[in-house]
């Protein structure tokens, strides 16, 4: 993000809980930030739909920094998707910011970017995580894990618990089926003659180039 951007994000974030992510928003944050009308133009093309996908990145950018800082070694990998998620939420400034975020993107003409933002969320923890998968599990991960925020997140939202402990209690109970789902998944793969077809079923799927080729699944680490 530019500094001009930030400023104008900024001010934005003030109307927004009143607003909406909408070009009411956007007027008002470029007149409060003192931005000439056709530089935030410039910047922002569709107006305050750029700032709230440039809102998302900055939490993600946040949840990242903070992933950078974690003694993550001593964590068991199932734990580490937890804070990564969790961090993601926590760098939230103002629950109002994402209801009217997800209002914004469950309209039909946002609906794909609202999805991108939540495929780039997960495969920045996936990442930072050290995943190097480059078979269909890279994009299982992803999926999965988009899954699993996705619903996390509509909990929290409506979550008053003190500390919002029953979130974190939602996020360990959805980790922890899809951990279960990775071990009969293994096991399937035993299966003599189930295995090789699993194989070759997800032998067509090829992740993007330059990922290291090292299938894994949640279970690996």
């Amino acid at each position: 993000m530019t500094e001009t951007l930030e400023n104008l994000l900024d001010a934005a974030l003030l109307h927004v809980p009143f607003d909406g992510w909408s070009e009411t928003t956007f007027r008002a944050a470029v007149e409060d930030a003192g931005i000439d009308m056709t530089l935030a133009r410039g910047i922002c093309p569709r107006g305050a739909v750029d700032l709230a996908v440039a809102y998302h990145k900055r939490g993600d950018a946040k949840m990242l920094a903070r992933l950078e800082q974690a003694e993550l070694d001593d964590m068991r990998f199932r734990d580490r998707i937890a804070f990564a998620v969790r961090a993601r939420l926590e760098a939230v400034e103002d629950r109002e910011l994402v209801r009217r975020g997800m209002t914004l993107f469950a309209l039909p003409q946002h609906g794909a970017e609202g999805a991108k933002l939540v495929w780039e969320t997960c495969d920045a923890i996936w990442t930072a995580l050290g995943d190097e998968s480059r078979d269909a599990n890279w994009y299982t991960k992803r999926a999965t894990l988009g899954a699993v925020y996705s619903s996390t997140l509509l909990f929290w939202l409506g979550d008053d618990s003190p500390g919002h402990e029953e979130t974190w209690e939602f996020l360990d109970r959805r980790i922890d089926g899809v951990m279960q789902f990775e071990k009969v998944k293994a096991g399937l793969r035993k299966v003599p003659g189930l295995g090789k077809f699993m194989e070759g079923a997800t032998a067509m799927i090829r992740a993007p180039k330059g990922a290291a080729d090292m299938p894994g699944s949640w279970g690996n680490k």
